[in-house]
């Protein structure tokens, strides 16, 4: 079950990940050297967050910003909205691989979290490295607003990265 619900979930991530690392080409070193894969890794997972939101339904009778929801009542909780917010993020729209992102919430929060976040975070420690160190010419082939995205379905993240590297 954890092998099975992580992939679609990490296939897309990586896919948008080198996406927004080939637009950000000055980003690279970042996240190929060891000592900052792991905080770059989280950065990606903050500026991308793939799921774009989670329900949850309320216990008890409580306000949020002024509204009251109802015992019973179900909200959609905007992990995107969540992970770009600027009380809690400087300049959130900017992807920066050496900031310090603890606090996002792109596998969720709590007793609700992601149950394959470790596995999904050592996949991408180890693919985006392993991928910019292979190839380390690789570019987009496309301009990037021709990288058809997918975002009709509950994941977001590429249908096709259309790349080329020199030898």
């Amino acid at each position: 079950m954890l092998l099975g619900a992580g992939l679609d979930t990490t296939a897309n991530m990586l896919g948008l990940g080198t996406l927004a690392l080939l637009a950000h080409p000055e980003q690279i070193p970042v996240i190929t050297n060891p000592d900052t894969v792991d905080n770059a890794v989280e950065e990606l997972l903050r500026y991308l967050a793939i799921v774009p939101g989670t329900l949850r339904t309320a216990l008890e009778d409580v306000e949020v910003e002024g509204v009251t929801v109802r015992a019973g009542e179900t909200v959609m909780v905007s992990l995107p909205v969540a992970n770009r917010d600027p009380e809690r993020f400087a300049d959130p729209d900017t992807l920066d691989l050496t900031r310090q992102t603890s606090g996002h919430v792109a596998f969720g929060h709590g007793v609700h979290q992601c149950l394959g976040q470790q596995l999904a975070r050592v996949e991408m420690r180890v693919a985006f490295p392993a991928l910019f160190r292979r190839f380390p010419t690789l570019r987009l082939a496309v301009p990037q607003e021709e990288v058809p995205l997918r975002d009709e379905m509950l994941i977001f993240g590429v249908h096709r990265l259309p790349v080329t590297w020199e030898d």
